[in-house]
This record gives structure tokens, C-alpha cells and sequence, in this order.
């Protein structure tokens, strides 16, 4: 069996850099990053959860963006940032499992922002049938699609790399465990890894892409037929949050996947996989409420306190 000839017990992190000052700048930056993307999408759950007015389509997909965020983080920066200060070294249990959790979040997030952006062209191009077509039991199974798809694409590749000999070296030229750079470590064939990897990013990355696209062109299009700019501003203002941070997760997601070689080890690779493993989720909180008045009150009825 594959498992009985497996060498490797223990796999090396890539760390960002050898230089001491850098490193205890880095594990500064990270973990203040790890700080605000966990308090800030806690936030917007404790938020939506405790004002009624908030219980809509929208807010509940929210709600599912901000663990996936949580979970997301998680599972990588805390391993980054022993890796900085301490031991850089996984064992391949640790190695699989940071794995199978971070593309679990990453597949379910790229069908969420599909199912947001679906939710959106619903409330601007069909408003009179979005209360019949967005109601909770299609909420509730479209995130469920959402979340059961991400884990089966994570537990079919995680399980692919589960069959995989790995005899040596054992540096993962990454600063976690991601699929491409730990399919390079392997002295096996990794035929049907690559094209399972690949299906799985042309579904997941290029198919919804193809959809938010679309879902986004039928909205310009309807805002486009608003007669007054007031009413073309507020329309907009509905869905352009989402946009931004569909923007810059998919350009970033997509940089890294599909891309004609496999693995991220040079060091422009390594700073686009930041964006959208650590900063993307932190600043989602932001760019959903710094602008929402309606968050906004939610917020001050959880601090009565803070300044309006």
C-alpha cells in the first residue's frame, strides 16, 4: 500500500525570510492581520445575529463569508507564525489536515461569492419576485450546496495526496501546506492529483467567474436603465461591496491557479497567496460595513457606548 512506503513524517515550512529584524516584522504584521480578520468577521456575526432588520438573504451569505473567512485564516497563521519564531516544521498529519481545511474555505468561498452575486442580480433585476425566490429555505439550501461542494472537493483531493509516496526532500517550497508545492514533494505519480486539480480549478475558479461575470453584467445592465443618478448611486451601492472583494479574490486566486506551472515558490507567488489567505479576509469586515449604514446601527446596539 501507498501509506506502508511512505518515508516522510515530517515536512519543512519555506519561511518568508533567514533575517531576524524581518521575521519579528512579519510575525508583528501577521498577527495583528489574524487579530482583526477573527475580531472583525466575529463582529459582523454577533452584529447580523442580534438586529432583526438584518435578517435577510444577503446578511445571512454574509454571515457564511465571514467563518469561511475565520476558518480560512485559522488554519494557516497560526502554524505561520510559530514558523517565524519557532519551528518551521509540520508533521504530515498537521500537513494534510491545514490541507484539506483551507481548501475546504477556499472552494466554499469561491461558490458563495456565485451564490452573492446570484442573490444580488435577484434583488436588482427581479425585485418584485425576490422575496418568493430568495426565501429562507432556498438560503438555507444554497448555503448548504455552498459548504457540502467545498468539502467534497477538499476531502477528494486531500484523500488523492492521502495515496501519494512522499520519500524525500521534504521542504515545502511554501510557507503552508497547499496542494501544487506538496505535489512536487512526491515520488509517485501525481497524474490524476494534477488533473483532478486542475478540473477542480476550472469548475470552481473559471465557472464561477463565468457566473459572477455574467450576474454582474445583467446588473450593470439594469442600473444602466435607471433613469435619475440618485437612483443609479443607490442601486450600485447594494452590490459594491461585493464586487470589490469578488475583484480582488479572484484576481488573486486566479494568479496563483491557473497559472501553466504548478506550485507558488518564487516570491512574488508567496506575496499574491497572502492577499487571499490573509489579507482578503481581513479586510472583507471593512469593505462590508464601512459604508452600510445599516451595520452600522447593528454595531452601536452592540456598544451603546461608542460614538455615532
Amino acid at each position: 500500500m501507498a501509506v506502508e512506503n511512505r518515508t516522510v513524517t515530517v515536512f519543512v515550512l519555506q519561511s518568508f525570510t533567514q533575517d531576524p529584524w524581518l521575521q519579528a516584522a512579519l510575525f508583528c504584521l501577521f498577527f495583528t492581520l489574524f487579530e482583526v480578520a477573527l475580531v472583525g468577521n466575529s463582529l459582523i456575526i454577533a452584529a447580523i445575529r442580534c438586529s432583526s432588520h438584518l435578517h435577510t438573504p444577503m446578511y445571512f451569505f454574509l454571515v457564511n463569508l465571514a467563518v469561511l473567512d475565520m476558518v480560512c485564516t485559522s488554519s494557516i497563521l497560526p502554524k505561520v507564525l510559530q514558523s517565524l519564531v519557532a519551528d518551521s516544521t509540520i508533521s504530515f498529519g498537521g500537513c494534510l489536515s491545514q490541507m484539506f481545511f483551507f481548501t475546504w474555505s477556499l472552494s466554499s468561498e469561491l461558490l458563495l461569492f456565485t451564490a452573492m452575486a446570484y442573490d444580488r442580480y435577484l434583488a436588482i433585476c427581479w425585485p418584485l419576485q425576490y422575496g418568493m425566490l430568495m426565501r429562507g429555505r432556498v438560503c438555507i439550501a444554497l448555503a448548504a450546496f455552498v459548504w457540502s461542494m467545498g468539502a467534497f472537493n477538499a476531502s477528494l483531493l486531500t484523500g488523492l495526496v492521502l495515496q501519494l509516496n512522499f520519500c524525500g526532500p521534504n521542504l515545502i517550497a511554501h510557507f503552508f501546506c497547499e496542494i501544487p508545492p506538496l505535489l512536487l514533494l512526491s515520488c509517485s505519480s501525481t497524474f490524476l492529483n494534477d488533473v483532478m486539480t486542475v478540473t477542480a480549478d476550472i469548475f470552481l475558479s473559471g465557472l464561477n467567474f463565468l457566473l459572477t461575470t455574467v450576474s454582474y453584467g445583467c446588473i450593470i445592465a439594469s442600473i444602466l436603465h435607471v433613469h435619475s443618478a440618485k437612483g443609479k448611486r443607490r442601486t450600485f451601492s447594494t452590490c459594491s461591496s461585493h464586487l470589490i472583494v469578488v475583484t480582488l479574490y479572484y484576481s488573486t486566486v486566479l494568479y496563483t491557479y491557473v497559472r501553466p506551472a504548478l506550485g507558488s515558490t518564487r516570491l512574488p507567488d508567496k506575496l499574491v497567496t497572502v492577499l487571499y489567505t490573509i489579507v482578503t479576509p481581513t479586510l472583507n469586515p471593512l469593505i462590508y460595513t464601512l459604508r452600510n449604514k445599516k451595520f452600522k446601527a447593528a454595531l452601536r446596539k452592540l456598544f451603546p457606548s461608542s460614538p455615532k
